[in-house]
């Protein structure tokens, strides 16, 4: 398939446009820039730095991407965005290269919906199929596990892990680290319980939903510390679900957990 680029937009020297692309009025392309096939982009799009975007996505305008970090310490190395296939990028958001202290990628996976004026910072690293609403905003480091979705005006604090499944509320702000097929709402984030919508509706079954609650319960009024607990889980669990659970919280992390309440 032939690209399809609009005669007032501007492809820098150097730039690696795959096949099927388009590329609408006024988008600017930089010098180190790989498009991957079928990669669209709308009108008014700037995809600069050291940025690759995977095959068919979809970037609408005044979208901002590979630009430099919002980091103070940053001091101009050359550093990265890898963005996976299939997303969808609404208007005004912005997606920032890494820094050399936090590992200099960023990297979203695949599938995702990023609505308009969502914020992916610097080192950030996000996994397939997430849905982050408007104006949502993760800083610098975090890990957003696959199937995550974010409400709307919802932030993201530095360093802070979300497991696979869960879900934040609106108007959240999150600076603990979220269990998998965690819920999490009010203001300053609590753990309310389970994702059990997003369990059904990914077609788990009945008994491995029975497990996690019952994990749920453990860590939630069991004997011993919270990490005992995990511990516990990890040794006696032969539900995959309740094993992944307990190995997120014995996972490395810089935060401490938004613990059942």
């Amino acid at each position: 398939m032939s690209k399809a680029i609009h005669p007032t937009a501007i492809i820098e020297a150097g730039a690696e446009i795959g096949a099927g692309c388009e590329i609408g009025p006024f988008c600017h392309v930089g010098p180190k820039v790989r498009l991957g096939p079928g990669v669209v982009l709308k009108s008014h799009v700037v995809v600069t730095g050291l940025t690759e975007i995977g095959e068919g996505t979809i970037v609408f305008p005044f979208a901002v991407l590979g630009e430099v970090p919002q980091d103070l310490k940053f001091a101009g190395e050359e550093t990265r965005l890898v963005i996976g296939a299939r997303n969808r990028i609404r208007e005004h958001v912005t997606m920032h290269t890494g820094t050399a202290g936090g590992g200099g990628v960023t990297r979203v996976g695949e599938g995702g919906l990023f609505m308009a004026g969502a914020h992916v910072a610097h080192d950030a690293e996000v996994g397939d199929r997430v849905v982050f609403a408007n104006s949502v905003a993760i800083a610098g480091h975090c890990r957003i596990g696959d199937d995550v979705i974010i409400g709307g005006l919802s932030g993201v604090h530095q360093w802070v892990r979300i497991g696979r499944g869960a879900i934040i509320g609106a108007v959240t702000m999150v600076t603990k680290d979220v269990l998998p097929y965690g819920l999490v709402q009010a203001p300053r984030g609590e753990l309310e319980g389970l994702n059990l919508v997003g369990l059904k509706r990914a077609g788990v079954a009945r008994d491995e939903i029975a497990a996690l609650r019952a994990a749920y319960e453990t860590l939630k009024t069991g004997e011993g510390t919270f990490h005992e607990r995990a511990a516990a889980l990890a040794a006696g669990a032969t539900s995959p679900l309740v094993r992944e659970v307990a190995a997120f919280i014995q996972d490395e992390s810089d935060r401490s957990f938004l613990t059942p309440g």
